[in-house]
């Protein structure tokens, strides 16, 4: 194994469990790992080539900041309709996450998630309610699903090796 491959399985290592939080987390990071910031932009950009790395993103700990209703929305959006509608719950600040799942018919057949934080349970519903005035979504069938417990949020883990 080469220096630079040696940098790469210890970056991998190191950004696992999130990147510091300083104002220059890759030269922190390079810091610990005896290289420059310049190697560590590089070598991350490479495994996200790879596809070794989906995409980064910050965790945010919601009930931490007081947001103790945490709803996922599942909707039966029409298959030619969810990347439109998709993008549109995007216009929503409130909502904080939105993705498609395939359909698991015929005991779950909902096939567009989104998660919508909130302080209370009454503001979260009046903001799903905004989402279905705003885009016409009355005629679609959904289930709002709050959480009733917080698990561990962790980022992406990478074999080692």
């Amino acid at each position: 194994m080469n220096n630079t491959d040696s940098i790469k399985v210890r970056l991998r290592n190191a950004i696992q469990d999130g990147l510091p939080l300083t104002p220059r987390p890759f030269l922190t990071l390079a810091k610990s790992l005896g290289t420059t910031e310049k190697t560590v932009i590089n070598l991350i950009q490479e495994l996200k080539d790879q596809g070794l790395i989906k995409r980064m993103g910050l965790v945010v700990r919601h009930r931490s900041l007081g947001y103790d209703a945490n709803a996922m929305v599942v909707w039966d959006v029409p298959d030619c309709r969810v990347d439109e509608l998709g993008n549109r719950f995007r216009e929503f600040e409130y909502v904080t996450l939105c993705y498609r799942r395939p359909r698991q018919e015929p005991d779950w057949p909902y096939n567009l998630f989104c998660m919508i934080h909130g302080r209370d349970r009454e503001t979260v519903l009046s903001q799903i309610d905004a989402i279905v005035d705003r885009l016409s979504l009355h005629h679609i069938d959904r289930e709002v699903l709050f959480s009733t417990h917080c698990f561990k949020q962790s980022g992406g883990r990478y074999v080692h090796g």
